[in-house]
């Protein structure tokens, strides 16, 4: 299932109240009499006035173009092994990316060592073409450790699976606490307060906000961390934490030492923009929150759809979803959406079309609110122009201390 693309037509103005219209102004307060209408799912949608047309969205269809099936591959002797090693067959495209990623990164590392010691090439464009490999590789790699760290992945052998997420985070950079930090904290605590990843207090739409988040994420995670799951009395959790993260930043320091460009090239760049990547993408996924209900998926995360991300990242977009049941199989999150449509709509769910997570934190930080209310999709039916949609977006990125309790049910 891949969504309908945007058609525009002008029509003259239907009357007032007749069913799907809305009544719009334009520049100087005065009603046009032609609107611009876009036919997307059985419900209308001003986005607001210019140009003397009021623009009315209204939908047919949410028709989805993100994934709903694994890659397949002819059957041969690695299909055989997965099938019979794997949890889930559907799973196959974790083995292939896995094994294209020690090929790619591993030589890729061998081979910027090497220009670097040889300057067969300038150590400038040495260094682009290795971090090019690495930003390539990056999304798709986190969000398969993302997939397998919420389902089981390899049935046997056990330690294949237990040394996998170490390998892939050493050759990317990405956090060894990766899993303990989601799945012992992030999904417990569900962004309020005591999730240290929460986006709750800061100003969602200022930069200077998300960089004292970022800062104390990169300076103090570790050790937070490692606390919180003391104190929740996960202790394996918390050893796995704090010595796998110690090991893989002595690895980036030996790195260093040995050949402090290598090192900074192949480790220290890609260990620090994982973490400030994936703190972007999570400011984007909670960014809006919705306080006049009960804190869960739906009222603190959002949903990106038919994004060349989610082609790439496994469906990551789906974050709604995934907060409302973390172990769905990330085939299955397009589906789920169209069969919850009513639901998100009722809970007042934000979902964007066409953007990921990282362009919403961007567009925030710039004050890009009518690009933002382009890209929202109507789920209910709701008449509303370009700056109500803003208004609406606007109010959920405030600062808030606490969740107000009781909050109003869905």
């Amino acid at each position: 299932m891949f969504i309908s693309e945007v058609r525009e037509k002008v029509i003259p103005r239907p009357p007032e109240n007749s069913v799907g219209t809305v009544v719009a102004t334009v520049a100087g307060g005065q009603a046009c009499n032609q609107a611009v209408v876009t036919r997307t799912r059985g419900s209308s949608v001003a986005l607001g006035a210019f140009f003397g047309y009021a623009t009315v969205v209204m939908a047919e269809a949410l028709v989805l173009t993100d994934p709903t099936e694994a890659p397949r591959f002819a059957d041969g002797p690695l299909s055989r092994w997965c099938r019979a090693h794997l949890y889930d067959p559907r799973d196959e495209v974790f083995v292939r990316l896995t094994l294209e990623v020690l090929l790619a990164m591993g030589g890729g590392m061998a081979l910027l060592g090497a220009l670097l010691r040889t300057e067969v090439v300038p150590p400038l464009v040495a260094a682009t073409g290795y971090l090019a490999l690495w930003g390539w590789y990056s999304a798709p790699v986190i969000l398969m450790l993302h997939n397998t760290m919420h389902r089981p992945f390899l049935r046997r052998p056990k330690w294949l699976d237990f040394l996998h997420p170490y390998v892939m985070s050493l050759l990317l950079g990405i956090p060894t606490g990766y899993g303990q930090h989601h799945l012992g904290m992030h999904h417990v605590e569900d962004n309020l307060p005591s999730d240290l990843s929460s986006t709750m207090r800061y100003r969602r739409d200022s930069f200077v906000h998300f960089l004292v988040y970022f800062g104390r994420f990169f300076l103090f995670i570790l050790g937070e961390l490692t606390a919180y799951l003391l104190r929740k009395r996960r202790t394996r959790m918390a050893r796995r934490a704090f010595g796998g993260e110690l090991v893989h930043l002595s690895v980036v320091g030996a790195a260093l030492w040995v050949d402090w460009r290598f090192g900074l090239v192949a480790f220290a760049i890609p260990t620090f923009m994982v973490r400030f990547l994936m703190m972007v993408g999570n400011w984007g996924q909670h960014a809006f929150l919705n306080v006049t209900r009960d804190n869960d998926g739906l009222s603190n995360s959002i949903t990106c759809i038919n994004s060349g991300y989610n082609q790439r990242a496994f469906n990551d977009g789906y974050h709604i979803g995934h907060h409302l049941k973390a172990s769905r199989h990330w085939t299955e999150m397009p589906q789920d959406l169209l069969d919850n449509v009513e639901r998100y709509a009722r809970a007042g769910a934000i979902v964007f079309r066409g953007i990921d997570f990282f362009l919403v934190s961007l567009l925030l930080w710039t004050g890009s609110w009518r690009t933002l209310a382009r890209r929202y999709v109507t789920l209910d039916g709701v008449a509303r122009t370009e700056d109500d949609i803003i208004a609406l977006l606007k109010s959920r990125v405030a600062p808030i201390a606490e969740w107000p309790e009781p909050a109003a049910a869905e």
